[in-house]
This record gives C-alpha cells, structure tokens and sequence, in this order.
C-alpha cells in the first residue's frame, strides 16, 4: 500500500489488501469496524487482536458475513476474518440504538417518568440498566422491549466507563444529569476518552454541584436544578443537557443543537410524545 500525506488529508492507494495480524494497544470500536470491512475483501487471512466486543461490532460482523464474508469470533477479543474475492449485496434491518435507548431509560428515571422503550435489547443494556437499579428505578423486560419506572428519590451511586460490556463512555454524561439531582454523592470516573467531561461547566450553570479532577468528576446531589441557558459540546453532551433541562425549573435553551441530530433523530418529538414541554426553535 501507498500512503501519501497531503494538505492534511491522508490519501491510500493499493491494488489489493493483504491480509496480516493487528494487535489493538487500546480496544477500539471504529477501528475494529474498519479493519473488519478491509480484511473481508484483503488476500489471505487477518487476526485482529484486543478487538472491541460491542454490539455494533458483531452486527457488523453479521452482516458481512451474509455478504459472503468469512468472519469468525467476532464478540470475542480475537477475531479471524479470511478474505473473499466479492461481497454481495443484501437489504439488512439497522439494529437499535442502545445509546438512545439508554437516554431514553435515563429520561424516565430523571422526571419521574413511565417510559416503555420498544425495541431495546436487555443484552445490550445490562450495565445502565444495573446503574439505575443501583439508582432504585424499576427496569422491567416487557414484550418487545424494555419498562423504567423512575424512583421517588434517586439515590446516588458511583459509576466506571469501560468498554462493552461495562458501562459506556456514551451514556457517562446522562448518567452525570440523573446523578446531579440524587441524594448523596457519587463519583464517576471516565476511562476511556479524555475531556469528555466538557457539560460540566453547563451543568454547573443549572446548578449542579459537580467538580472535576482528572478523569474523575464528583457530583453531590442538589434538591433541584435550574433551567438556564446552556451549549452543547458534543452529542453525548447536548443529550445530558436535554435530561436536565426535562428535570429543571423553568426554560433551559441549549443552543449548538447540531451535535445532538448526529446521534438522535427527532428527540424533540419522541419527547413530546411522553409528554415533555420541548421545541425546536430556530437560532436567533
């Protein structure tokens, strides 16, 4: 393979791939995705080692195995994909968001609220749904999809980000906007990204009492957040923004909504729905 440097851009040029052994330092979710899709057309045999175990990693792996691909342990830390010549095309259902889902299992549990998720898979929600059982909501497995029945008080409780299976570094900011408003004190540590706590100077001007050190932000419960003006930072960021502003008195406006439709489509109308005063408003 050629690979060239140019005005910032990264330009690759080959005529075929050649299978080989890539070992992760650090599990990488996009990165085992990508190596998985170029390995299945590559000659000869891949083994990808420290590959990321997510869900979306083995749906993937699914679908290109329909495709004709030879993919075998995708699930597991190794993986051996050995290269075809073709893939076929097939039509294939997009899997559920467990990121959404889990936003939406945090929305129930941060206004009180009676929340019925269709199509959510327990599996993929088994390390939220313990955090807001630790929390004291009520996560039930119902008929095509998952009930959280939100505490009288939320209690609060740490939290670790890790890879899959443990708790996602996508659901840590929600998490953070539900634990704002818990009795007690709890601490959540992000292991996986750095500066990913970037919503807590928003969350601070709603009125959470949170400080930061590190990897590791504390967060001592107050009775009630205040709605304010905020801005978002990222996706995961403009979700958390969106729980506490459901759960604040008064009007929060959080602006830079942009990040937000990159991870959730029409939140605004899902919300409405469960009843929730919400709307988007163009910038002025």
């Amino acid at each position: 393979m050629k690979i060239e440097l140019e005005h910032g851009y990264v330009h690759a040029h080959c005529d075929r791939l050649v299978g080989g052994k890539v070992y992760f330092d650090t599990s990488s979710v996009t990165g085992t995705e990508n190596l998985l899709m170029a390995a299945s057309l590559a000659e000869g045999i891949t083994v990808i080692e420290n590959a990321a175990r997510e869900p979306e990693v083995v749906e993937l792996a699914r679908v290109l195995s329909r495709m004709g691909a030879k993919i075998e342990g995708a699930g597991t830390p190794t993986i051996l994909i050995e290269g075809v010549p073709l893939l076929l095309p097939i039509e294939v259902g997009i899997m559920p968001d467990r990121i959404e889902a889990g936003t939406f299992m945090v929305a129930a549990a941060i206004t009180k609220g009676d929340i019925t998720i269709r199509r959510a898979r327990p599996e993929h929600l088994e390390a939220i749904t313990a955090k807001l059982v630790d929390a004291g909501a009520q996560v039930e497995t119902v008929e095509g999809g998952l009930r959280v029945i939100a505490p009288e008080r939320i209690r609060s409780t740490d939290a670790r980000t890790s890879p899959f299976p443990g708790f996602a570094t996508d659901m840590q900011a929600q998490f953070m906007a539900l634990m704002a408003l818990a009795d007690g004190q709890s601490c959540i540590a992000e292991t996986v990204f750095e500066n990913r706590f970037m919503h807590v100077s928003e969350l601070q001007r709603m009125g959470a009492d949170v400080s930061v050190e590190g990897n590791m932000a504390v967060v001592r419960g107050v009775p009630r957040l205040s709605g304010a003006p905020v801005m978002a930072t990222d996706l995961r960021a403009s979700a958390c923004l969106v729980l506490a502003g459901l759960a604040a008195e008064g009007t929060t406006k959080v602006s830079r909504i942009y990040h937000l439709d990159r991870g959730y489509e029409q939140i605004e109308g899902k919300l409405s729905r469960l009843g929730a005063s919400i709307r988007r408003v163009k910038a002025s």
